[in-house]
């Protein structure tokens, strides 16, 4: 079982994250709510963890495959729902930017197995009644 330990240690909702390993992560309300933009708000977290999560599979597939990417980065976009009590994640999009000698196919179909079969955060949010969709873009050097 894995374990986090959270602590306020700024302001009213001012909290770090520490995994076992000692890694930290700053977390905060929305300045509207009372925060004060000490680190991202939760559910922003789950943007956050959803691009990790592709970005690691998306990168091993292509080394696997002997691709050489130079270059990676994402943009991913969220509508969440309009509830008072609370908002799940309605609509997720995701932006994936590919540069180096790659095959543009292979890619995209890394992409493709990333969010559709391998990452399992994206899973949790389709269960939770999440559309993800996503596109990528892929150039040369």
């Amino acid at each position: 079982m894995e374990a986090i330990e959270l602590k306020r240690v700024s302001g009213e909702y001012g909290f770090e994250a520490t995994d076992e390993q000692g890694n930290i992560a700053r977390l905060d309300n929305s300045l509207s709510s009372g925060g004060n933009n000490f680190g991202v708000r939760p559910m922003q977290s789950l943007l956050i963890a959803m691009g990790a999560c592709s970005g690691i599979d998306v990168i091993s597939i292509l080394k696997k495959q002997r691709q050489d990417l130079q270059g990676y980065s994402m943009k991913i976009e969220g509508e969440r729902e309009k509830q008072e009590d609370f908002s799940l994640w309605k609509t997720v999009h995701v932006t994936f930017n590919l540069t180096g000698n790659i095959d543009a196919d292979k890619a995209k179909r890394a992409c493709q197995l990333s969010v559709e079969k391998y990452c399992s955060v994206a899973e949790t949010l389709r269960r939770a009644g999440c559309t993800i969709t996503w596109e990528a873009n892929v150039s040369e050097v």
